[in-house]
């Protein structure tokens, strides 16, 4: 190669990567304290683990929460010790991942193409374009940017995986005695007898890929997949298979066992080489090995709550599911995009039509090509093994893909584009004597290179203003408590104020953010028990003199029906004077707060069947107003100003399949409907009706507040339940109708 195209080769590198880290500075870093907004309950669970870790609680694996492996944990440690604890602390570490993976990719795809092993010579500029355009076209994913700046486990393997692969492939055909045997492709002729000595001077890279292999099983749930891929691409070189022309034909005189004693009788480089990888790899993983040895339920913690072959998740058709899995994620390329907003503008495939057909192009060369092409074989292999967790894993309530899921495939899947962008311009090239030369050459780069710009330019809108600003995020995210948060820490440290928060769900996040001294409860309002837990934790608060509950906008905070037991609660036992409204939530203020007697929702629970025809039973009914609870029968007398509390007691059959939900209609004496709430059925672990589980017998609570111009007389009210998918109705055993009568109401002014 002569000066003046290394001078070239080198001045485009420099331009490639400026590019990159400008890109890649402005999709995974920019205004990332702000966007995402809020912090999701995962990323919180995340923080919480590594405060745990900074008291010197340490550990490889932290079961909580579903379970995540270690690395990011302490990643956000560090971070947290320099940053405090802010969202910035949990999501810098997983965005720098995500970052620097876009430029592992470049560098992993130069080594791998820099060698044309048809023409046996250097391919320096099919390197630099593949690296270019693959780490490009991940740089301005959209996909990948939300996930990248999201403090999802998921963002450190690519990085680490990539760089393993990386430093395996330099180390094992950096030497030049190597490039020079016959002018043959490096990690072809690895194989070769040559000087043991000089093979040995690579034990460096290979040693770090192995610890960086080691690391895997430390970022995500797919990197127990990687090892299968390093197994079967090394197997593949004793394939006996050699392309001759334009064929792929048998070697006659290299059978396969011939080519096992080949790849056995090296001076023992080979082997060498691949017992340092191993070695390395296995003494970093032994912590988090010995951990799943000592707690094997832990490795499966996760995947058994989405395994594919589970008979409630594959509705007794395994392999009709899969196959639907299969579908699902082809659709990811160029049709249909992952539906949670956490990990995408919902719908956008993670191709696009044009990126979708040089995909598919390059995996069509990738096949035709893979015999005597290493880096093809491990592209394909890449492809096929880490999209596989994804394709056996199935949630109830969502359809595939799964970004996340398939995010150790992402290196692949552009390189791949950018090979069939690669391919389609040699197959252009040798078919037009026009296509020549250096400066078509180049043309072809500029046009690929505004390609990208334009979808770079595309991914920043959706993502900083279309998908931004969807309100779907606000609640993906619970916003909300980071404004909690800001209200919570601005209140006196006195004793004489305590805050009531439903929400379980979110306490991890609360807990990791949360950094004032009033007291705080994150609190489960399960029936029976809640209420006495409550009163037990207010009478172990000194000088106590008001207590605030908060109330969650539905629209931003889901907390089931916790926001309505609390309000009832404090109407029996305390005094509402006021509150205050925010954005996505309000106050309620109480005072004198009494904690002399039990706590209890309700004294005694009225017997009342109602059976259904959808496996859904009514057993008995409680209502009240305030701190008074009312016998049904015959009529409820209510004041007007004050709302109704409600409590329905439900017995559900065994493996009820179906999500049910309540529509509380009052009736004028006329029969007309003047008023109606509809609220879904939760069980005390906010699991709904149709959910696995053992709880078939519960409580619901819900309450009343009747329109201001409801004028006063007599009214009866009415119930329906039925399917929350469908909207259809079950009805009565043995009356047959939708409708059931369940209360008399006499409605009067208050005095």
């Amino acid at each position: 190669m002569v000066g003046d195209e290394r001078l070239r080769l080198k001045l485009v590198a420099a331009g490639i990567l400026l590019c990159l880290a400008i890109v890649v500075v402005t999709m995974r870093l920019h205004r990332l304290s702000e966007l995402p907004p809020g912090l999701h309950h995962d990323e919180g669970t995340h923080g919480v683990n590594a405060l745990q870790v900074m008291r010197g609680e340490h550990a490889a694996f932290f079961p909580e929460n579903n379970g995540r492996e270690g690395m990011i944990v302490y990643a956000i440690a560090l971070a947290t010790s320099i940053l405090g604890r802010t969202t910035m602390a949990v999501r810098l570490p997983t965005a720098l991942f995500s970052a620097a993976t876009v430029f592992v990719l470049f560098w992993l795809g130069w080594l791998l193409f820099r060698w044309d092993e048809e023409r046996k010579q250097p391919s320096p500029w099919r390197g630099l374009f593949i690296g270019g355009a693959g780490a490009g076209l991940l740089a301005v994913s959209l996909g990948q940017t939300v996930i990248g700046r999201t403090a999802l486990r998921g963002n450190l393997l690519p990085f680490f995986l990539c760089i393993s692969l990386a430093l395996l492939w330099w180390g094992w055909s950096r030497t030049e005695q190597v490039r020079s045997v016959n002018g043959a492709s490096p990690i072809q002729n690895s194989k070769g007898r040559i000087g043991q000595t000089a093979e040995l001077t690579n034990w460096l890279p290979i040693t770090v890929a192995g610890l960086s292999a080691g690391l895997l099983p430390y970022t995500y749930i797919s990197a127990r997949f990687t090892p299968f891929l390093f197994l079967l691409f090394g197997l593949s070189f004793l394939l006996p298979f050699s392309r001759t022309g334009n064929g792929i034909n048998v070697r006659e005189s290299a059978s396969f066992l011939n080519r096992l004693r080949e790849f056995a009788s090296p001076t023992k480089a080979e082997w060498q080489k691949a017992c340092i990888f191993v070695a390395a790899a296995v003494l970093v993983a032994v912590p988090i090995l010995l951990h799943f040895a000592l707690n094997p339920e832990h490795f499966f913690l996760r995947s058994s709550q989405t395994w594919l072959f589970d008979s409630e998740r594959s509705q007794g058709n395994a392999l009709g599911t899969f196959l639907s899995n299969v579908w699902g994620y082809a659709l990811a390329f160029g049709f249909r995009g992952d539906l949670l907003w956490r990990h995408n503008l919902v719908g956008k495939p993670v191709l696009n039509l044009w990126q979708a057909l040089f995909f598919w192009l390059g995996v069509g060369a990738a096949v035709w090509r893979w015999p005597t092409r290493p880096a093809y074989r491990l592209l394909l292999l890449w492809l096929a093994l880490l999209i596989l967790p994804a394709m056996l894993a199935r949630e109830i309530t969502s359809v595939p893909p799964n970004t996340i899921r398939m995010i150790g495939t992402m290196p692949a899947i552009y390189l791949l584009v950018a090979v069939g962008i690669w391919e389609s311009f040699l197959y252009v090239k040798a078919r037009s004597a026009q296509v020549t030369g250096l400066r078509t050459g180049a043309t072809f780069a500029v046009l690929v290179a505004l390609a990208i710009l334009v979808q770079g330019v595309s991914t920043y809108r959706d993502y900083f203003y279309r998908w931004a600003s969807a309100p779907e995020i606000h609640r993906a995210y619970g916003t909300g408590w980071t404004d909690l948060i800001q209200v919570v820490n601005e209140q006196p440290s006195d004793g004489r104020i305590l805050f009531l928060v439903p929400g379980y769900q979110w306490q991890y996040s609360f807990e990791y953010l949360y950094q004032g001294n009033t007291p705080v409860h994150l609190v489960h309002t399960a029936m029976p028990e809640f209420p006495d837990k409550i009163r037990t934790a207010l009478m172990a608060a000194e000088s106590l003199s008001e207590v605030k509950v908060v109330d969650w906008s539905t629209e931003v905070i889901w907390a089931g029906d916790e926001d309505q037991r609390l309000a009832v609660l404090f109407s029996k036992y305390g005094r509402y004077f006021g509150e205050e409204q925010y954005t996505d939530f309000q106050i309620k203020n109480y005072a004198e707060i009494s904690l002399e007697r039990p706590w209890t929702l309700y004294e005694h629970m009225e017997s009342m069947t109602v059976n259904y025809d959808g496996g859904i039973s009514l057993t008995g009914l409680a209502a009240g107003q305030g701190e008074q609870q009312l016998t049904p029968q015959p009529t409820l007398n209510l004041k007007a100003d004050s709302p109704l509390w409600l409590a329905l007691q439900w017995q559900t059959a065994p493996e009820l399949q179906t999500d049910y939900a309540v529509s509380l209609r009052l009736h004028d004496a006329e029969g007309r409907g003047v008023f109606q709430r509809d609220f879904v059925l939760w069980k005390p672990d906010h699991s709904s009706t149709g959910s696995a589980g053992t709880i078939s017998h519960f409580d619901s609570l819900h309450l009343l507040d009747f329109p201001a111009d409801l004028p006063p007389g007599e009214y009866e009210l009415r119930m329906v339940v039925y399917d929350t998918e469908s909207l259809k109705p079950t009805v009565e055993l043995g009356v047959w109708e939708a409708e059931t009568a369940i209360a008399n109401l006499q409605l009067s002014k208050s005095k």
